[in-house]
């Protein structure tokens, strides 16, 4: 039976993951977002955005109005220092709205914790929440989770960027805590369920993985699929509020919620209570399918980002690339006035004697540095000047899947710190065609972020000539006459 569903913090990693869902159902889909515009163009048609703020109240008697089910997502977690009160205010607003709209249930996603420890204010402030939205009435189905497995979580890309970048890594006292991770697909799996659970049965449920280990035990589980050597050394003398720094140091990007993140750990987050295995249907998996699962994900949303990833209305590619998950990403992207086919005539040529359209010297440099670190360097060639079929060495690079007239997807098998993809991708565009060029480097370690990045001057320099140069190349072939035309002429 298809309901009316409200999804607030739709521009966060689980609201994000929760629209596709939804919006793969049958239900009508409202989404609440203090800044709309940041959505529209994420939702699918019939998807109704609206403008709104929990913390003010402004927009939620507008938003919840005929709503069934109403998903509260919301935290405020790196506003500042005050983001208690701001997570009180807002959960206050919303029950109160919720209760005069009518709203059957509330399905709110909280943090799993032991309310007989002393919590850290992060966790405190989640267990407030779910008791205000319960406040006025409406019945809540309260979901604590603990760590979340999946490319974009919080907590999975600490654990990554930490294993990523330090070949030893000091210990502190908090990596030895219990967890119990969920994958982010089984989580989702339970707040689906949870907007058709009765209303008699709304109560607190604890869910996790199958599997309850320590941080220190995820990060070698994840070590061990990305095949990285890691030295784990631990000391008793690195507190929360000293890790949160040191942390702040080697993955920047955690800066202003790594205390917060470091303070909610400092305790074992563990299932306790077992109701939710009477109730919801879901079971599951555990740490080493979830960690593969991430793994193996970000292959397809490596795929997904190239469109957003490409130029941007200025026509200049992101400095640095882009990232999605562990691999980095460059993307770039011309409008040639020619048809696909002419087009990926001169893409089909690259390599060999026809070279790389662009700094051949540089090609040529980078092929005797690979020689002298053992690999194959540029001696290989390739078999035919014009026909390509997967598994056909380029030089240094090998075939791994070619599409005739429209895509040409190559393998490096240069020494790398990690492994590298180049792809070109010729679609029709109005007035031509346009030809799309994406590098994808999964990095290795720190050695892998240090290529990438000190690299990348120059491989923006040679990416950016190989595409005018296989444009320019296209050109020409297109303009020359027929050879049967030339030697009747002749």
């Amino acid at each position: 039976m298809s309901q009316a569903i409200l999804l607030t913090g739709a521009t966060g990693y689980v609201g994000g993951r929760l629209l596709r869902a939804l919006e793969g159902s049958s239900d009508s889909l409202r989404c609440l977002a203090r800044r709309p515009r940041e959505l529209l163009g994420r939702v699918r048609p019939g998807t109704e955005v609206v403008g709104g703020d929990a913390v003010s109240g402004e927009g939620l008697r507008e938003a919840l109005s005929g709503i069934d089910t109403a998903y509260y997502l919301i935290h405020s977690m790196g506003e500042g220092d005050d983001f208690e009160e701001q997570d009180r205010r807002a959960a206050t607003n919303f029950a109160a709205a919720a209760r005069a709209a009518g709203v059957s249930r509330i399905v709110y996603l909280g943090g799993l914790a032991d309310e007989s420890h002393e919590l850290s204010a992060h966790l405190r402030s989640r267990i407030e929440v779910g008791r205000l939205l319960g406040a006025t009435g409406v019945p809540v189905v309260e979901l604590r989770a603990s760590i979340v497995i999946g490319s974009g979580s919080l907590s999975f890309e600490m654990i990554r960027a930490l294993v990523e970048r330090l070949p030893v890594m000091v210990m502190p006292r908090w990596v030895s805590m219990l967890a119990q991770p969920i994958a982010i697909d089984d989580l989702l799996a339970y707040l689906l369920e949870a907007r058709s659970i009765a209303p008699s049965l709304a109560s607190v449920y604890e869910i996790g993985g199958a599997d309850a280990m320590s941080y220190g035990d995820v990060m070698r589980e994840y070590a061990h699929q990305r095949r990285l050597r890691r030295v784990m050394i631990r000391v008793p003398i690195l507190t929360p509020r000293l890790s949160s720094l040191w942390l702040a140091l080697v993955t920047p990007l955690y800066a202003r919620v790594g205390r917060k993140l470091i303070d909610s750990i400092c305790h074992p987050t563990v299932v306790r209570i077992d109701a939710a295995e009477k109730v919801f249907r879901v079971r599951p998996r555990g740490v080493r399918q979830a960690i593969a699962t991430a793994l193996a994900n970000e292959k397809t949303e490596v795929e997904a980002s190239r469109g957003s990833d490409s130029r941007s209305a200025i026509g200049r590619p992101r400095p640095l690339g882009s990232r999605v998950g562990r691999q980095r990403v460059d993307c770039r992207e011309i409008h040639v006035p020619l048809p696909p086919e002419d087009l990926f005539r001169a893409v089909r040529r690259i390599g060999g004697k026809t070279g790389w359209y662009a700094y051949d010297s540089l090609w040529r440099l980078r092929g005797v540095l690979d020689l002298m670190f053992g690999g194959p360097g540029l001696k290989r060639s390739r078999r035919d000047p014009d026909q390509l079929v997967v598994g056909d060495v380029l030089d240094c690079w090998s075939v791994e899947a070619i599409e005739p007239g429209r895509l040409l997807r190559l393998r490096a098998e240069m020494r790398l710190p990690g492994r590298a993809t180049l792809a070109f991708e010729v679609t029709p565009a109005p007035g031509g065609s346009r030809l799309r060029q994406t590098a994808v480097f999964d990095p290795r370690g720190l050695a892998g972020l240090a290529y990438w990045y000190g690299i990348y001057p120059l491989h923006a320099l040679v990416f950016e000539g190989m595409l005018r140069g296989i444009a320019n190349a296209a050109r020409t072939t297109a303009a020359r006459p027929p050879l049967a035309s030339r030697e009747k002429a002749a």
